[in-house]
């Protein structure tokens, strides 16, 4: 049997006065029609990363919401986490190859993870591809199968994608982040674009006065009276944190007194994270003002709540990303940002909102000085990121994405229907409300969107977005 994860009790009349009310009164009605299924949610970690941590809040919500929910893990030994490191990494574009041996190993554990789950489920989600083979060795049976891809797979190394290719064949859907992201030849008939979503309950988001904030940055060593930087993500070097110290060292030069803290997880399914944390750590020992911290050393979701709160500026350096949550989590706390134009961070700051995108370390630093020197300007960056955030990037929309598709597979409806009340942008597939999204009328259709950034992706190539639509 799967290991099952435990999670806590949730109830989604918490989130009143958090979420839009309109959102919440919709995910009621879709549960209504859902109660009694059987959902699980099959990843290869239960803690260090974005999958886990959206896993830990949605799971118990979709019980409170009458559903029958479970959270299973896979099992496997180091070298199979070091063969799924090289396919994850080669899924974004890294020149990987597999050998044979690899290959083997990697096909004998999903088959041992297959004979392993003995519970019957209505649906399954498999996130990314560390347990994508226990479909084929399992068998569908009755059984409706998502695969749930949170890494950009838009431009993947052609040979590790034939491999994982061969796996996805028999999956009723998939849902990645973006329409940008969904591979060359991809084998899954029914694709949806659903953008992640942050908890904004969980004790990583949740509200912190700046007193207490203070407490716990200072008892780890942080001055808070100096100004703060802050990257929060995994040691991995798609995150570039060595270019988050250069880019640091340059806006130093400006501000003498900066601060840098880099804040790390540690996870089950990412060997090299160690590499990479013991190469920051060996640049760090040069400056007694950066510092750096991992899940390990004691920093926890408290921890980073108070240093999304406090930092001057939030930095996401990606270089490739699946859509960093760590960018939604500052900017609800209404912390500007400033962050590589990689992925789904665009989605999240589109249209001018929440800081400022970069191409370079050069543009990284010089953005982090002009928002440390321009308070207004970074207190209006962070407010106005905040109201995007919630209104597309909170746990209700995508569970309301997530329900409404299950609804879809388990009826064989081929149609994605308007989600009572809530339409679809046709470039980024997020459910948005008619009122207050962007109207556009072309050949006497009318579309919405939620932000000018997708609006003109529309009017750029409007016939390739109708297409797609078409053929739903």
């Amino acid at each position: 049997m799967l290991q099952t994860v435990d999670v806590g009790e949730r109830s989604l009349s918490s989130y009143g006065g958090v979420a839009p009310e309109e959102m919440l009164e919709s995910l009621r009605e879709l549960a209504a029609e859902l109660r009694g299924l059987r959902v699980a949610h099959i990843n290869a970690t239960p803690y260090g990363g974005g999958v886990s941590e959206l896993l830990r809040s949605s799971v118990p919500l979709y019980n409170d919401l009458g559903l029958i929910a479970d959270w299973k893990i896979i099992s496997g030994d180091s070298r199979f986490f070091e063969v799924t490191k090289k396919i994850h990494d080669g899924l974004q574009g890294a020149p990987h190859q597999l050998s044979s041996e690899e290959m083997e190993h990697y096909e004998a554990t999903g088959q041992a993870n297959a004979a392993a789950l003995t519970e019957e489920y209505d649906v399954i989600f498999i996130h990314d591809p560390q347990p994508a083979a226990i479909l084929p060795f399992h068998g569908k049976d009755s059984t409706r199968w998502i695969w749930r891809c949170h890494i950009d797979t838009g431009q993947p190394n052609p040979e590790i994608w034939n491999f994982c290719r061969q796996y996805l064949l028999e999956y009723d859907a998939a849902i990645v982040t973006m329409d940008e992201f969904v591979p060359p030849d991809f084998p899954v008939a029914r694709v949806e674009i659903f953008p992640p979503a942050i908890d904004p309950l969980s004790p990583k988001n949740m509200p912190l006065t700046d007193s207490t904030a203070q407490q716990v940055l200072n008892w780890i060593g942080i001055d808070t009276g100096r100004p703060l930087v802050t990257q929060v993500s995994r040691f991995d070097r798609w995150k570039d944190p060595l270019g988050v110290m250069e880019a640091y060292r340059l806006a130093k030069a400006e501000v003498p007194d900066l601060q840098l803290a880099l804040v790390g997880s540690m996870a089950l399914d990412d060997p090299d994270g160690w590499d990479i944390y013991r190469s920051v750590k060996e640049v760090s020992n040069s400056d007694p003002l950066i510092h750096v911290f991992t899940n390990v050393t004691g920093v926890g979701n408290v921890e980073v709540n108070a240093f999304q709160r406090l930092s001057d500026v939030i930095v996401q350096k990606s270089i490739r990303e699946g859509f960093g949550l760590v960018v939604s989590e500052s900017l609800w706390k209404g912390t500007p940002v400033v962050a590589g134009r990689a992925g789904g961070i665009p989605l999240q700051m589109s249209d001018g909102v929440g800081g400022f995108l970069v191409d370079s370390t050069e543009a990284c630093a010089e953005s982090i000085v002009r928002l440390l020197r321009d308070k207004d300007l970074a207190r209006q960056l962070g407010g106005s990121g905040k109201i995007r955030v919630r209104d597309h990037f909170l746990l209700p929309r995508l569970l309301l994405n997530e329900l409404s598709l299950m609804r879809d597979l388990i009826t064989d409806r081929r149609s994605v229907p308007a989600e009572l009340g809530r339409i679809r942008d046709p470039v980024c597939g997020m459910a948005i409300d008619a009122q207050t999204g962007l109207p556009v009328t072309f050949d006497g259709f009318s579309f919405t969107f939620c932000s000018e950034r997708c609006k003109a992706y529309f009017l750029a190539s409007p016939h390739r977005y109708i297409a797609a639509l078409q053929g739903r």
